[in-house]
């Protein structure tokens, strides 16, 4: 009598789908035990004139011990990242004071006014900044500098018609073509102080009054006042 004995088929891709190595695991030590039962009957049940090659053996065994390999390495991994998680929640909490600049591109306006910066890595023919508001609408187009370098903006919270707009967090999306009327892309910061830091999230983020930054996009840190 001879059985199928192939449980490896059935935990490797369950073990590369999951996220969880804890489960992978156990399911890794119950099909062992699985595959370990199906030996054991299928040498009682073997053909004496025809025994089994014991190389297909070696093979599984093997192939448990690299899948166990992974759900290790799989374990350390995220032992490392929730390490590094919460090294980074402890320097974001460092930043409590300090002056930053960050790579994002809304900014709060606040006392009639919000403050960006955009950089063009080359001289443009004509540049365009666009001003959005938290619903996405499109407040406000001005005229932008159209040189080579980085460009303060200062806003004065009026819309296309003059209208004074609410405070509020707001978006400036920075649009420049050279002579040749290719695309330039044009990167943007704001700066602030950071009046708290947010770690309810999957990564660490900076608040500069109502804006939320990833710590990862702080690009510049300074005493407060410098």
């Amino acid at each position: 009598m001879a059985l199928d004995l192939n449980p490896i088929g059935q935990i490797l891709p369950g073990a590369s789908r999951s996220n969880d190595s804890g489960l992978a695991a156990g399911n890794l030590a119950d099909n062992f035990d699985t595959f370990l039962r199906l030996l054991t009957q299928q040498l009682q049940n073997q053909d004496p004139l025809n025994p089994m090659d014991s190389q297909e053996f070696v093979t599984q065994l093997v192939q448990f011990s690299s899948v166990e390999q992974q759900i290790a390495q799989t374990r350390s991994l995220d032992a490392l990242l929730a390490l590094q998680g919460a090294n980074a929640a402890m320097s974001a909490a460092g930043y409590l004071g300090r002056d930053v600049t960050v790579s994002v591109n809304t900014a709060e306006l606040s006392n009639g006014e919000a403050r960006w910066t955009y950089e063009l890595p080359r001289a443009a023919q004509r540049t365009d900044l666009m001003i959005s508001d938290a619903a996405g609408r499109v407040v406000a187009t001005l005229p932008g500098q159209t040189g080579s370098g980085s460009h303060p903006l200062v806003w004065d919270g009026r819309d296309a018609a003059g209208n004074t707009l609410p405070p509020g967090v707001y978006t400036l999306q920075a649009s420049a073509r050279d002579a040749e009327g290719e695309s330039i892309t044009a990167s943007v910061r704001v700066s602030g102080r950071v009046t708290g830091v947010d770690l309810s999230g999957g990564e660490a983020r900076v608040e500069l009054g109502k804006v939320k930054a990833p710590f990862a996009n702080v690009i510049a840190v300074r005493e407060a006042g410098v």
